[in-house]
């Protein structure tokens, strides 16, 4: 059985359940989730940005809409949970939880607790973040003594 950590920012599309539950072929996986809600308005310019860059200008106009901090933490539980029975119906072992405050810091420990196998970052894609090694899978490889493979999310 294959242990896996994995770092989400949303709820999970079918086709990255699909895409996650089938990276090891037909050996049984457990996912260990976690989810960090939006962050603060200081996110906000960096994620603007990737929707430029995503040539996505309708989303970079709506970032102000979406909710951050505390206001985001009741769609980040409703995510995760959309999420884990997501999981499980496609046949995995799945539990979560979300994460606020350093989120490599509970990747960490979350991977030493669970003795993971590997951790999975699935999110969008951050340009600005990943062009100077900031996202967290540049930065969860020098936290966790595990490998770190990092995908994009889907849209649906």
């Amino acid at each position: 059985m294959f242990n896996s950590v994995l770092m989400i920012e949303k709820a999970l599309t079918s086709a990255d359940v699909e895409f996650v539950t089938t990276l090891h072929g037909d050996e049984p996986v457990t996912f260990h989730v976690l989810l960090q809600p939006r962050g603060d308005q200081a996110d906000r310019l960096l994620r603007a940005i990737d929707d430029v860059a995503l040539g996505e200008l309708d989303e970079a106009v709506r970032e102000g809409e979406v909710p951050e901090g505390e206001e985001a933490v009741g769609f980040g539980e409703r995510a995760l949970q959309v999420s884990l029975a997501a999981l499980r119906a496609a046949g995995s072992a799945a539990e979560g939880k979300l994460v606020s405050d350093h989120p490599l810091d509970a990747l960490r420990d979350l991977v030493d607790a669970a003795g993971a196998d590997e951790v999975i970052v699935l999110t969008d894609p951050h340009y600005v973040e990943e062009f100077f090694h900031r996202d967290w899978a540049s930065r969860a490889r020098h936290k966790v003594g595990v490998p770190v493979l990092k995908l994009f999310s889907h849209s649906e």
